[in-house]
């Protein structure tokens, strides 16, 4: 059925015919469908706010969800939505002009939080946590205005992991980005549908489609990042053993809380002996 060149959304024509990149498409779509599944993202009539950055990650999810969507397995409405943050030299003309060939319903949103970044991050440290506050806040709003229910990012497994690890070397907890939350004020999903996709197989997705990938000069300028530091552990990791970020990301959800440390999760305390094995 992936095969035939009639039965694909607009996102996927020109796709390479080869074996390796069928097999490639397939996995995600997979692996794309049963995050949703697990974590119960669907709500049936309702409407997600797709975000796109024009990176890779974000090519890609666009794509899946439209597919899962054009073959009636995603029962929701897809609205792509790109925040132009104003960062000076960024080609505003790519992504309206590819959303508007490829017919999928879209919303360009400017607001120059740019400046603001720039302006407000002291001397030396780094944009990321200031510039993604910016840019979630101005998301959450364009979900409202659009009467969304969710707000849908790009991030993939290998996202997930490094903020494992960001979280356990610098931030001394157990924690990442969860498939599947609710925010703050209570009133928005936010979903990863990419969760269980592998960083590499969205790079060659996006690049074998050839889709007009944007990359980001702010964070990207800067160097000696803590995500990027994890990042080259994990990549050593994974040349000395292949498989290693699955193995660790299948830890993620196999968590057992009598054998970790937090007396908040496991009642230690209270834990007793069988008093009908006491001699």
């Amino acid at each position: 059925m992936l095969d035939q060149p009639k039965d694909i959304h607009d996102l996927f024509n020109g796709a390479p015919s080869t074996t390796e990149f069928k097999k490639l498409r397939k996995r995600i779509v997979r692996q794309t469908r049963e995050a949703i599944e697990q974590y119960g993202m669907i709500e049936p009539g309702t409407k997600w706010l797709v975000c796109l950055s024009g990176g890779k990650d974000s090519y890609t999810l666009l794509a899946v969800l439209h597919e899962l969507q054009w073959r009636g397995l995603l029962p929701v409405e897809l609205l792509a939505c790109n925040l132009d943050q104003g960062q000076p030299g960024f080609p505003a003309t790519v992504l309206p002009e590819f959303l508007e060939k490829m017919g999928v319903p879209h919303r360009i949103e400017y607001q120059d939080t740019y400046s603001i970044v720039m302006d407000k991050t002291p001397t030396g440290r780094t944009f990321c946590a200031m510039c993604s506050r910016l840019r979630r806040g101005n998301l959450y709003r364009v979900a409202r205005e659009e009467g969304c229910s969710a707000v849908i990012l790009g991030h993939h497994r290998d996202d997930i992991l490094e903020t494992f690890f960001m979280n356990l070397f610098h931030g001394g907890r157990l924690a990442t980005m969860p498939p599947k939350l609710v925010n703050e004020e209570g009133d928005l999903f936010v979903y990863r549908p990419l969760a269980h996709v592998a960083e590499v197989d969205c790079e060659k997705f996006a690049t074998a489609m050839n889709y007009p990938i944007i990359p980001c000069d702010l964070c990207g300028s800067q160097d000696g990042l803590q995500r990027q530091q994890v990042k080259a552990i994990l990549d050593g990791w994974e040349r000395n053993s292949p498989g290693r970020r699955q193995v660790m990301f299948r830890a993620l959800t196999n968590a057992r809380p009598s054998h970790l440390l937090d007396p908040k999760l496991f009642d230690f305390a209270g834990l007793l002996r069988d008093p009908e094995n006491l001699k």
